[in-house]
């Protein structure tokens, strides 16, 4: 194996580290799209289903490779094969609420696997720019929306990885001089969501009472307040940041919050439902510690990076509905 040299200048190669995930899988579309060969990774090619890849239409056209993040010489030898023009980090154990069950796993895929991709890139002595996957999950709760000066003060186990790892990145980028940067992401969504996530429960749920499946939906505090949009929009940004003649780091957001209770009366109006009607909260599915409210400001990429963000809330509801339909219709 080769530890010299530069990335080929001559290609537009992408690496994409968790591309069997909803972002990863949007991200290698927009990149193909663009004239990219993308390179993706899962722990084991071989037993993953890349699902969201399938759905996509994707499969095939990605070049698939085994890499264990947490595994320093697994992460080397992957991007000295594809020697990437550039890399997107997007793999980590992603559920906050399941942060609070596995905080170790959670810090450790966090963490680990960000400086690992660091030093690879510094050891192979590559020009190859990095971009991180960062959450607002960092910020804890947001007064005044939040923007690339806010201070952090995580309430998970997840924003507490995604805060180190963030600090990692710029970290690297000022010592070594790498090209690394951080998207700072708030709520973003899309039909390729599992149903852990409670956009999705929402969506489905309504979907089932609407067909007689079910007549109740639980779920947990309806008051909180969410900057939610949509996932192909985002990861155009995570693009348009690697596209700068230097790295920085940027929130990603609509700038709107909207309570989860709006949100659950948005998504059963569009089955002629009563929300009221048929959800309640229980008790047994609140956190140990939750964010009451969380929206960004996304002036920043709105100047530097020409990002806007077209899908709000409504919107948003409205492009699961309907692909709930559709997939509910195969």
């Amino acid at each position: 194996m080769s530890i010299g040299g530069t990335a080929r200048s001559d290609r537009k190669t992408a690496l994409v580290f968790g591309v069997s995930g909803q972002d990863g899988a949007y991200l290698a579309q927009l990149l193909l799209g663009k004239g990219y060969a993308v390179h993706g990774t899962s722990r084991d090619r071989e037993m993953a289903g890349f699902a969201n890849l399938r759905r996509l239409g994707l499969f095939g056209r990605v070049a698939l490779h085994s890499a264990v993040l947490t595994d320093f010489r697994s992460v080397v030898e992957v991007i000295a094969r594809v020697r990437p023009a550039e890399i997107y980090n997007l793999a980590s154990q992603a559920s906050v609420g399941l942060s609070f069950e596995q905080p170790v796993e959670t810090l450790n895929s966090t963490i680990t696997s960000t400086i690992n991709i660091l030093e690879a890139i510094r050891f192979l002595r590559l020009d190859t720019r990095f971009y991180s996957a960062c959450s607002s999950e960092c910020f804890g709760n947001t007064g005044a929306p939040a923007d690339e000066s806010t201070p952090f003060h995580p309430r998970s186990p997840y924003g507490v990885g995604k805060a180190a790892a963030y600090w990692a990145v710029a970290n690297y980028r000022e010592a070594y001089g790498l090209f690394a940067c951080s998207g700072i992401l708030f709520n973003h969504e899309s039909p390729l969501r599992p149903t852990r996530y409670v956009t999705q429960k929402i969506v489905r749920g309504a979907a089932d009472i609407a067909e007689g499946k079910a007549e109740v939906l639980e779920l947990g505090r309806l008051t909180i307040a969410r900057d939610w949009g949509w996932a192909p929009e985002y990861v155009d940004a995570m693009a348009r940041m690697l596209a700068l003649d230097e790295p920085e780091d940027f929130v990603i957001a609509t700038g709107e919050a909207h309570r989860l209770e709006d949100f659950v009366a948005q998504a059963f109006s569009c089955f002629g439902l009563d929300w009221r009607r048929h959800v309640v909260s229980n008790p047994d599915l609140l956190r140990p510690s939750d964010i009451a409210v969380s929206v960004g400001n996304p002036a920043k990429a709105q100047r530097l990076l020409g990002w806007r963000a077209e899908r709000r809330m409504t919107e948003v509801v409205a492009g699961l509905v309907e692909a709930e339909l559709q997939q509910r219709k195969r």
